[in-house]
């Protein structure tokens, strides 16, 4: 099977839900929710990293005026300042001051005393003034760090003692930077950010954009309400087949199995199906085969095989399956009875050729020879008769060897009832039974043919705890390595060998059928005297079913 396709097409109409409006895509709304999802993670990542960003500034300018306000409270202008008594030299103290506030880049290094009034301030108005914060844990030994708004605004500062050589607390030292220092460090920053989040968002819609065209090439350019009836339509077609039909992907696993190929075929543990050896022969069969004929245990199947193909590619094999078991029983059983048909035939014109003869002899005055011929030929035709007949109680048993001797001395072929065979009606079915005994006289009769005169077929059927056939013929016979392959659908006797696709050959493979249909054995004899012919082939099937038999 050959599917082809140029280009992507739209969905065919079978398939498509009309809406009212507008209506969006498959592709597009992934694409849309994957924008969306997108944003917000990239935003919310954006905002994190924002609020992380301050807290790290923030962090690093409480660092910053520690380390300075800590240098400062221990720099000796600053102490022996302090230390001093009132009048001592506060411009030592606020130049040296000025000069720590230059060079560090902070806002303000404000000195005090223990009163907490300011001897520097960058504003010389506030010089004199007390210093507004929260100075009292630093005046009593401790330090402090915080964000107050003062006289130059909102501020990070870091409030530290200062000490005299002897020990005492004689002052404090606050160093700070205002929060508009920090928004401007952190401005600084932004670029990077914002080229992250840029780079991000160019990424993510890359991605979303490309997801999109996965999504439609994947799905041909069916929308969801397109799938869903397109796999409604499918199902509903599946389980409607008549035919069984099994999918297999290009390993040669199964795939998609309908209703009628579940019954045809074995099951397997995990609810798919097992593919019988006849079957499975076809599958690396060179080309498609159709309607070929295989046997597999219980059925007689039609067998096509083809490749399915996708723009030129092989993506699998698709195998239907026809049920004619049925159909090749009735076919044998017509068969059968054409046989005897012609058979009756033949011998009602060989009565007639007969009785002419009789009528003749009459005439002409010689009723004793007229007489004698008369009885003889009633003794040779009716010898077959009373011994099958009353053998063989099966009547289609006994209706397929009388009908079969007939046909086979019409080829020139003697067939031989052997006067052991006993058959009692009901030991097995009868179909199986006319199947095993019609094929095996029919490839006996067809191997004599191809031997020398005498040609000739004995037939020996008997029962105990099983049937036993026994069909032996004067042919060349068939050595018994071969069997297993001469049970193969197809084979020729005649070139031991597979005939070519499309002949029949199912003789020995209907044989093979109804041996594991019943748990017997099918074995070749070599012959071990010429009396033996050409090899003998021997059938026992059982009476009572084996326990888990083949069904």
């Amino acid at each position: 099977m050959v599917l082809t396709r140029r280009r992507l097409a739209p969905p065919s109409g079978r398939f498509v839900h009309v809406r009212a409006g507008r209506r969006w895509t498959l592709a597009s709304r992934v694409l849309v929710l994957q924008l969306l999802v997108v944003l917000v993670v990239v935003l919310g990542a954006t905002a994190a990293l924002g609020w992380q960003l301050r807290a790290d500034t923030r962090r690093d300018a409480s660092v910053e005026v520690t380390d300075v306000a800590a240098a400062v409270a221990q720099a000796p202008p600053v102490r022996e300042g302090l230390a001093d008594p009132p009048g001592a030299d506060r411009v030592a103290v606020r130049d040296y001051v000025e000069s720590v506030r230059a060079a560090t880049g902070v806002d303000f290094v404000t000195v005090m005393d223990r009163d907490a009034i300011r001897w520097t301030h960058p504003d010389p108005a506030e010089v004199g003034r007390p210093f507004l914060g929260h100075a009292e844990a630093a005046l009593a030994g401790g330090r402090v760090v915080e964000t107050y708004t003062g006289t130059l605004g909102p501020s990070v500062r870091a409030v530290l003692p200062v000490r005299a050589a002897d020990g005492r607390v004689v002052g404090a030292v606050a160093v700070g930077v205002t929060t508009r220092s920090v928004t401007a460090d952190l401005l600084d920053r932004l670029p990077v950010l914002l080229l992250a989040l840029a780079l991000a968002l160019a990424l993510s819609v890359a991605g979303s954009w490309a997801l999109s065209r996965w999504v439609r090439r994947a799905t041909h350019g069916l929308e969801p309400a397109d799938l869903t009836r397109l796999w409604e339509v499918n199902d509903a077609v599946l389980h409607s087949l008549r035919e069984g039909l099994v999918v297999l992907d290009p390993a040669g696993r199964v795939q998609v199995v309908n209703d009628e190929a579940r019954r045809l075929l074995p099951a397997t543990a995990d609810g798919s199906v097992d593919l019988p050896p006849a079957v499975q022969r076809l599958l690396g069969a060179p080309g498609d085969v159709v309607d070929d004929l295989q046997v597999t245990d219980d059925r007689v199947l039609v067998v096509n095989r083809l490749d399915a193909r996708w723009e030129g590619r092989r993506v699998g094999t698709v195998v239907t399956l026809r049920d004619h078991t049925e159909l090749q029983a009735l076919t044998r059983d017509l068969d059968a009875v054409r046989g005897l048909a012609d058979a009756l035939r033949a011998q009602a014109h060989e009565a007639a050729n007969r009785l002419h003869v009789v009528v003749t002899l009459v005439e002409q005055g010689q009723p004793e020879r007229a007489v004698a011929f008369a009885t003889s030929e009633l003794a040779a035709a009716q010898q077959l008769t009373d011994l099958v007949v009353a053998d063989v109680a099966d009547p289609a048993v006994a209706a397929l060897l009388i009908g079969k001797s007939a046909q086979a001395d019409e080829r020139g072929v003697e067939l031989e009832v052997e006067p052991d065979t006993a058959l009692a009606d009901g030991l097995l079915p009868a179909r199986d039974l006319v199947t095993v005994v019609g094929n095996l006289v029919d490839n006996a009769v067809e191997a004599a043919l191809d031997g020398e005169n005498p040609r000739w077929v004995r037939v020996r059927i008997t029962a105990g705890d099983e049937v036993e056939v026994r069909v032996t013929d004067s042919g060349e016979g068939l050595p018994a390595g071969w069997l297993e392959r001469a049970m193969q659908r197809g084979w020729s006797r005649k070139e031991h060998r597979l005939a070519p696709e499309g002949s029949h050959g199912l003789g020995l493979a209907l044989v093979g059928q109804v041996v594991r249909r019943h748990g017997g054995t099918i074995a070749v004899e070599e012959p071990v005297t010429l009396d033996d012919g050409g090899g003998t082939i021997v059938v026992r099937l059982p009476l009572a079913a084996p326990p888990g038999g083949a069904r």
